[in-house]
């Protein structure tokens, strides 16, 4: 199948609501997602216009999405949330200098294996690296999500030895991986 890889427009909150709530039934949610499908499915649409707002306008935050060519219907997305020097990151914690932090990351389950994530986080790479001042994409992977792991390093992110508390099981961590530059698709 072909597929458009592009930033979410603000108005898209609806499809954006659909594939986030499907992300969250996948059975790697409770690993993968900070968030449980019965608090988003409760949460009232100007959340979710608000979220997709947010993650449109490119100046803290983009979603790029995989959209299907033949019909509209999306089967992935990963947000880039830009985090600035002196600012606290997701975890509260200090950030050292300009970087970029993927999240969200879902391709449906029919859709893996098709190269889909990959383009996705090219994409989304890409356009993180051409920001002024970035030097390093990150992201966290939960301790026992190995297939997103080997998808991280299949595709150049590496360990950095930094870890936090999985904030839903204290017990484990997400560990940081990073991809700096150069970088090359």
């Amino acid at each position: 199948m072909d597929y458009v890889i592009r930033p979410v427009r603000a108005d898209e909150w609806r499809a954006a609501k659909e594939l986030r709530l499907a992300a969250l039934r996948d059975p790697a949610a409770p690993l993968a997602f900070l968030e449980t499908y019965e608090d988003a499915a409760a949460q009232p649409d100007e959340f979710w216009r608000g979220r997709v707002e947010r993650a449109a306008h490119g100046a803290t935050a983009l979603q790029f999405v995989a959209e299907s060519a033949e019909g509209g219907r999306w089967d992935g997305n990963v947000v880039v949330l830009v985090e600035e020097a002196g600012a606290l990151d997701f975890f509260g914690r200090p950030v050292e200098r300009r970087q970029v932090q993927l999240v969200a990351v879902f391709v449906r389950p029919e859709a893996r294996g098709s190269g889909l994530a990959g383009a996705l986080f090219s994409a989304a790479v890409e356009w993180a690296f051409g920001l002024e001042g970035v030097t390093r994409v990150r992201l966290y992977v939960h301790e026992d999500n190995r297939r997103a792991e080997g998808f991280y390093r299949k595709f150049g992110f590496v360990r950095t030895g930094g870890a936090v508390p999985n904030p839903g099981d204290p017990s484990k961590v997400d560990r940081e991986m990073e991809l700096t530059r150069p970088w090359l698709p």
